[in-house]
């Protein structure tokens, strides 16, 4: 246990299940917020096909991702999956995290998906089923490296200086709502 979690018990860290279904239901949530970035980006370039001004639009979707992180990680920790999973991310001794600390979390938590990004740009793979399937594999190994960590943190927190803890929202109890 570190000093925080025996500071505040409630600064447990969550289980690798509901992190990592956290995670996807965060991936379904920005299948939204990525629709509306390309539509907003090609309206605005006036983009006519797919491969026109491609990396222009991986630029723009990178940098929307990283204001989605960043606003909901410093106004209160969590984005929506993570509220309804109860996970939140603090920095290491519980405080919430800076606008710098968030920006941090977001370029490392890029660990995810670079190596099989790489691995597949090297091995020359287009075929999507090739590139998602070693995504996954990439994921799950990631994932499963929180088990080397005392905490049971991802390594990217680790690295910055944050870590995720179970985070239940307070029940306001019919006395305390009526004063």
């Amino acid at each position: 246990m570190t000093d925080a979690e025996l500071r505040d018990p409630a600064l447990s860290t969550p289980g690798l299940a509901r992190r990592m279904a956290a995670f996807v239901y965060e991936g379904v949530l920005l299948f939204g917020v990525l629709f509306v970035a390309g539509y907003l980006y090609s309206a605005l370039t006036q983009q006519r096909h797919a491969l026109q001004g491609q990396a222009g639009l991986q630029a723009f979707v990178f940098v929307v991702l990283a204001i989605y992180f960043v606003v909901f990680w410093t106004r209160g920790g969590q984005t929506v999956a993570m509220k309804a999973w109860h996970v939140r991310v603090v920095t290491a001794d519980g405080r919430p995290l800076s606008q710098a600390r968030a920006l941090a979390r977001y370029l490392a938590s890029w660990i995810w998906f670079v190596p099989a990004l790489a691995a597949a740009w090297l091995g020359r793979l287009h075929r999507p089923f090739e590139i998602y399937g070693l995504m996954i594999v990439g994921v799950v190994a990631y994932a499963l490296l929180s088990f080397a960590h005392p905490q049971r943190q991802f390594w990217h927190d680790v690295l910055c200086g944050t870590r995720l803890v179970t985070w239940r929202p307070v029940k306001v109890g019919r006395a305390q709502s009526a004063a």
